[in-house]
């Protein structure tokens, strides 16, 4: 018999509805009888025992909120009789946990590009970046001419990343902007790179190129188009055409999967995702940092009610002191712009089954596994450390994504139970948590999660889902990449003059 209903954790005082449950139904759980007081949507609540106002719901092991008004078994649970128990920023206490994983290293392969520095790439790709807004039209005309010459044979792509920013901003907005900037010019995803300047914009090309550092000259080249007598498309064409004849020559190699750098993000979710995507990328997360590799938590502030998961599971008490850090700082961006902090869920993710942000965050953060924290970022920076890493970045889809790409990140994971069709410019690959969705928009999914509530074990389906990412990662494209869905955003949060 099919199972219609799921209680995740044994402290459970709800069950979640794995297809549409109608008011009159029945449901035996723990040895007790419980009939359904209303018509639940899949992917809802349904509450196994009489709650009290105030009373805390636990789901996943861990309270999610508390009851509006007395409840009864049997009741739909939803944000109309749940609210958040979460409000300003707290302390915390260091009660560290050894998580060791056990999981063999398999010494996997992935067909790959080798650079120079030693970073590793699973795309070669030529770049056309704007140091500045103002640009952006004279980067996409010299991209689509570009793609007309060559027909792009012999690299993976051809793009111009536009973007809004590059002046007009004073102070941390700037710095973000260069942060990203440079973290794309230097991402080894691409073989060849055009920073694209105008020359009054406030991102002054000549300071932006010091921010590089030390980098490959042959493959990163610069163009101010105000010191362009004539016409600065065919100036641009003339670089592009020396960094394609270079990129062109690059070919895939074997490489160890070590290298790969994957980041972890979910968005437009639903009450599947806690149950079935985000759990299978966790275990990814887990499989691939036992064999070297790095992933990459972000979307900080649907961390808050399971901050302390991540944070108890710090190598060190000065990653807990930084994670710690990293999420009271975003409360205190919230709260200084007068906004609540749990006032998260989109309206999708509660019609999908989420009620509230501990409700999001429970099932959110499951995308990390188990593993250890070895590091924590600051937006915009690069990563240095091999492992699990978390990452200072809002939710927000594009803006997460770009600054999981922008750390280094070769692909990008992206769970969804409702579906969303962008790419940032690594691959993007979108995991449906149900095989509804995956069924309604193969265009938009790369892997169906949902297969886990159709009978497959997870121990049947992560070998599927490490095969696929390793595809894409030796030049399989993504669906987002098939579609031509890709595109930037930089976090943004003070004036513009």
């Amino acid at each position: 018999m099919e199972k219609t209903y799921l209680k995740i954790n044994k402290a459970d005082s709800v069950v979640v509805c794995l297809q549409p449950m109608s008011k009159g139904e029945t449901i035996e759980v723990d040895g007790s009888t419980i009939v359904l007081n209303q018509d639940t949507p899949a992917g809802h609540k349904v509450l196994l025992r009489d709650t009290a106002k105030g009373e805390d719901i636990i789901k996943y092991g861990y309270p999610i909120g508390h009851a509006r008004e007395d409840l009864k078994a049997g009741d739909w649970v939803n944000e109309n009789n749940l609210k958040t128990n979460l409000e300003g920023t707290l302390s915390y206490n260091y009660e560290p946990v050894d998580n060791r994983l056990d999981i063999a290293d398999e010494k996997r392969t992935f067909k790959g590009y080798q650079r120079k520095n030693g970073d590793v790439a699973t795309r070669n790709e030529i770049w056309i970046v704007p140091t500045v807004g103002c640009v952006n039209g004279i980067a996409e005309r010299l991209a689509a001419q570009l793609r007309k010459e060559t027909g792009e044979e012999g690299i993976d792509s051809i793009y111009a990343w536009h973007h809004n920013y590059g002046c007009s901003q004073l102070s941390g907005d700037h710095e973000n902007t260069r942060n990203i900037l440079r973290d794309i010019v230097l991402h080894p995803n691409a073989g060849g790179v055009l920073v694209l300047g105008l020359g009054c914009e406030n991102n002054q090309p000549e300071l932006f190129e010091q921010l590089l550092g030390d980098y490959d000259h042959d493959r990163i080249k610069f163009l101010v188009t105000q010191k362009v007598d004539g016409d600065e498309v065919e100036a641009g064409m003339e670089i592009l055409r020396q960094l394609y004849a270079i990129a062109r020559e690059d070919k895939r190699t074997d490489l160890p999967v070590s290298k790969l750098r994957i980041g972890l993000k979910c968005g437009g979710s639903d009450g599947f995702s806690g149950i079935t995507a985000n759990p299978l990328v966790g275990e990814f997360s887990d499989w691939l940092v036992a064999q070297g590799g790095t992933t990459i938590l972000t979307e900080v502030p649907e961390m808050f009610g399971a901050e302390t998961i991540l944070m108890n599971r710090c190598k060190s008490e000065q990653l807990f002191n930084k994670t710690v850090d990293m999420v009271n700082n975003f409360k205190e961006y919230f709260l200084s712009h007068g906004e609540p902090v749990g006032e998260n869920p989109s309206p999708g993710n509660k019609a999908g089954g989420i009620s509230t942000l501990e409700d999001k965050a429970l099932g959110c953060t499951q995308k990390c596994g188990k593993a250890m924290v070895s590091g924590v970022l600051e937006y915009g920076e690069r990563l240095q450390n091999d492992g699990l890493n978390l990452l200072s970045a809002p939710g927000n889809d594009l803006v997460a994504s770009t600054a999981l790409a922008s750390a280094g990140c070769h692909i990008v994971l992206f769970t969804t139970g409702r579906g969303t069709p962008f790419g940032t410019f690594v691959p993007t690959m979108k995991i449906a948590t149900n095989p509804t969705l995956a069924a309604r928009k193969p265009n938009w999914i790369d892997f169906s999660a949902g297969q886990l509530i159709e009978g497959k074990t997870m121990e049947q389906l992560l070998p599927e889902f490490i095969d696929k990412i390793l595809s894409v990662a030796s030049g399989e494209k993504a669906r987002n990449e098939i579609n031509d869905y890709r595109e930037i955003s930089i976090f943004k949060n003070g004036v513009t003059l």
